[in-house]
């Protein structure tokens, strides 16, 4: 009797349940990088059937930005030495990006020859999405930020939201009003219903007058048929004017009517209409100087004005940029469907020391320039514009070690702010241990009073 025989089918059997059994995704190829096994793990993290994975190339299925020039497996293959831990993405099913960490090592025979490789990975989705938690402390939608000043604004939106008072959001051109608006919309009751936005400096009176409240057939030339405006496709939702300080006087006193009455009437209509609409209003200017100057309706600016929120430059929010540089970079890699891991030291370099008069918009237009002529797997000095990119000579540069250190200084002494200098509380909120922020203290150079704090908490350091 071969007794050989069963001994193997069961070891295979064994080998085969505890390989569906381990949350890992596993898989071996041979020297061709044919995929040889694919297991129930590997199945769910890649989206891709076994059946259609096995007899594939590798680099076919996951598409890992270390398939061209990196990869783990490969260099395995040709130095006999394992890798373990090695961190890399892969493209699933749906070309949505998985973090994942890779293990690799030889696959051998019984006699000890090399056959292929064998390679596990985790899915490191969760662990990503906790960091970028706590990279963007404050985050709502698709406003991300650590900074002090957009952490109170971002704190009162949900209770804004609750009301349907008028809002006025005021900030420079590309601070990210609109994004504000729509958060404070998504906060509210009227979620389920519209969100409409107008840029009301960019039309004439006539125009503007027919793009908000509709018109009726008959109304002028060409208007054969009723068509609802703005306002009346946002019933019962929230409509943003934006740069409302360009409007023109005539303009103001329509608008303030419609916010007294809750009433407007379409252009060539005679019966005028109810509405339920939450009006948020928008401006790159101060309207309270334009009141001053009688260009802007002192009537209308207070009833607009019963909340405002003033939103910072990014240059007065400098500690962001990191982080917004990785959520555009996140975001156009699902557009643009391109697999760029991050940026270079040097380049982060040169994008923390500019100014940004256009804000956060001109930083996205400059991290978008860049995929456009990005060959490599990460932004690098010669993607940015050229405007940018320093010139020999210069010595305005500030070095990305010293820039990243005040950045963490800033954020470690916001921290020690909000806990009246408790140490111990402040490592807590931060998620370290309190023997490494006083080392970081002491390394940053952060200056602390006398009196830490620590008599008015329970914690003692």
């Amino acid at each position: 009797m071969d007794l050989k025989k069963p001994k193997t089918a069961i070891t295979e059997n064994i080998t085969r349940i505890i390989l569906e059994s381990v949350s890992d995704g596993v898989f071996t190829v041979g020297l061709d990088w044919q995929i040889t096994s694919f297991n129930g793990a590997a199945e769910k993290i890649t989206g891709i059937a076994r059946e259609e994975a096995i007899g594939k190339q590798c680099c076919e299925v996951f598409r890992s930005n270390m398939c061209e020039t990196n990869c783990a497996l490969k260099k395995t293959m040709e130095k006999g030495t394992s890798f373990v831990d090695t961190s890399t993405y892969i493209v699933n099913n749906e070309k949505k990006r998985i973090p994942v960490t890779v293990c690799t090592s030889l696959l051998k025979d019984e006699k000890g020859r090399v056959i292929g490789g064998v390679e596990t990975f985790r899915d490191m989705s969760l662990i990503e999405e906790l960091r970028r938690e706590l990279d963007a402390r404050y985050h709502m939608g698709d406003i991300i930020s650590r900074s002090q000043s957009m952490e109170k604004i971002i704190r009162i939106l949900p209770k804004i939201a609750e009301s349907d008072s008028t809002v006025l959001i005021q900030g420079e051109t590309g601070t990210g009003k609109e994004l504000i608006a729509r958060a404070i919309h998504e906060l509210s009751l009227r979620s389920k219903k519209p969100f409409i936005a107008i840029n009301c400096g960019a039309l004439p009176d006539t125009l503007l007058e027919s793009e908000l409240f509709g018109y009726k057939a008959g109304a002028f030339t060409n208007a054969v048929k009723d068509k609802p405006g703005h306002f009346a496709m946002a019933e019962g939702g929230t409509i943003l004017l934006d740069e409302i300080g360009d409007i023109s006087p005539a303009f103001q006193v329509r608008l303030l009517r419609i916010l007294q009455e809750r009433t407007y009437t379409p252009l060539g209509g005679t019966k005028p209409i109810k509405t339920n609409v939450r009006v948020i209003t928008a401006s790159n200017k101060d309207l309270e100087s334009l009141v001053q100057e009688n260009i802007f309706r002192k009537d209308l600016f207070y009833r607009i004005n019963i909340v405002r929120l003033d939103l910072p430059t990014l240059s007065q929010r400098r500690k962001d940029i990191p982080i917004l540089i990785n959520h555009f970079i996140n975001k156009l890699n699902k557009i643009q469907n391109k697999n760029i891991s991050g940026i270079s030291v040097e380049a982060l370099d040169i994008l923390m020391s500019h100014d940004y008069p256009g804000n956060i918009r001109e930083l996205e237009n400059i991290i978008e320039h860049a995929f456009i002529l990005c060959s490599e797997s990460e932004i690098v000095p010669h993607c940015l514009p050229e405007s940018l990119r320093p010139q020999q000579n210069t010595n305005k540069m500030i070095r990305i070690g010293e820039k990243l250190k005040s950045v963490e200084a800033l954020t470690i002494l916001d921290a020690l702010k909000r806990n009246q200098f408790n140490r111990l509380a402040a490592a807590r909120e931060l998620g370290i241990h309190k023997s490494t922020l006083f080392r970081k203290i002491k390394t940053l150079g952060i200056q602390l009073p006398e009196i830490d704090g620590r008599s008015k908490t329970n914690d003692h350091t």
